[in-house]
């Protein structure tokens, strides 16, 4: 009788767990927040630095311009170190340029430039049919982040974005890039799983998909691959792919730590996973390419070491500035690296977009 009334009674609790609505997401709500975004605009209009030298440093990038012009491509194909390359690199430099775009609307409130986002969107999720190749699944997870946090940024503003043409965009992500991320590559280097985490991450928050979210958050944590924080990052910070070379390693802790913004930004903290686990990867990785000796499990890569990407500000902001965590090696690469400039991989230009405090 007693273990019947205990069946019942845990039935009854999961049925109203299942049944209570999860908190609505924050919108916009994946790299930026709306005050994020007026923090930004308001800095660069009084033309404080270093936002505003920042902001000039993304302007004269070719993806902010103006003469920009999408070249989307129906069935896009990527092979092994982008070889064969048709229309990968359309599609980086495009997510990119839209991701500019939409920053530069929400900064300055030029209309042009929310039209010229809004015509790169609505260029590919006009166009793709397909991603095909065997470096696929990585080109969907560096590509698609950028894609909807633009996509954020217009939907969330008076861009003048048609509802339809956003369906459209959403219909793309869905049908074309989530099935090719869905089970994170686990037996790839872990920069592949890192950058579907992330970019599942930014789909479910523009699609206001609770399992979804939840999906990309539990492989973070918890997943058995790679990509994941404790399968990427050891106890000593040394990363997955640091006897690979330095130029994956930051890429793979970069979409980390766009992944942690992004959950952050919707009330959950992937950051502290691990004890920490993200701040001693970067912290490992700052000293390494800034010349120091670190402990090493194997022979550390010394191909692209000092060649920053920049994934460093953001992460100083959270857990050094915020959270007062020490940061000694991340700090000297902020101050010899700042403002933080483009890489077609990142979101780029971290100092005008994460910086809080000079």
């Amino acid at each position: 009788m007693l273990r019947s009334l205990l069946v019942v009674l845990a039935l009854n609790a999961a049925g109203a767990l299942l049944a209570a609505d999860p908190p609505a997401f924050i919108h916009p709500g994946m790299l930026h927040s709306a005050a994020d975004l007026a923090f930004m605009k308001e800095r660069v209009a009084k033309g404080e630095q270093p936002w505003a030298g920042a902001f000039e440093l993304l302007q004269r990038e070719g993806v902010s311009g103006m003469a920009w012009v999408p070249k989307p491509v129906a069935a896009v194909i990527r092979g092994p170190y982008n070889k064969p390359d048709i229309g990968s690199s359309a599609m980086m430099k495009d997510s990119a340029a839209a991701y500019s775009q939409a920053l530069q609307w929400a900064i300055t409130g030029d209309q042009a430039h929310a039209a010229k986002a809004i015509a790169i969107l609505d260029a590919w999720s006009g166009v793709l049919a397909s991603i095909d190749g065997p470096d696929r699944q990585l080109l969907a997870g560096i590509t698609a982040y950028k894609f909807c946090n633009a996509a954020e940024i217009l939907l969330h503003t008076p861009s003048g974005w048609d509802a339809q043409a956003a369906t459209r965009l959403r219909t793309m992500l869905h049908g074309i890039y989530l099935p090719l991320i869905w089970d994170f590559k686990p037996a790839a280097n872990g920069n592949w799983g890192a950058a579907m985490i992330n970019s599942m991450l930014c789909i479910a928050v523009l699609s206001d998909d609770h399992p979804l979210f939840q999906r990309a958050v539990d492989f973070y944590l918890h997943g058995d691959g790679n990509g994941s924080i404790a399968h990427y990052v050891m106890p000593s910070g040394q990363c997955q792919e640091s006897t690979r070379d330095q130029a994956h390693t930051q890429l793979g802790l970069g979409m980390l730590a766009a992944a942690c913004e992004t959950a952050w930004k919707q009330g959950v903290d992937l950051y502290g996973a691990e004890g920490n686990r993200l701040m001693a990867g970067i912290e490992y990785t700052a000293k390494y390419n800034l010349g120091f000796e670190v402990p090493c499990q194997g022979t550390i890569s010394a191909l692209y070491r000092g060649k920053f990407r920049p994934i460093y500000e953001k992460v100083y902001q959270h857990y050094a500035v915020d959270g007062h965590l020490a940061m000694p090696f991340t700090r000297q690469v902020i101050e010899r690296n700042r403002p933080e400039g483009f890489s077609p991989d990142h979101e780029s230009w971290g100092t005008l977009t994460a910086l809080r405090v000079p």
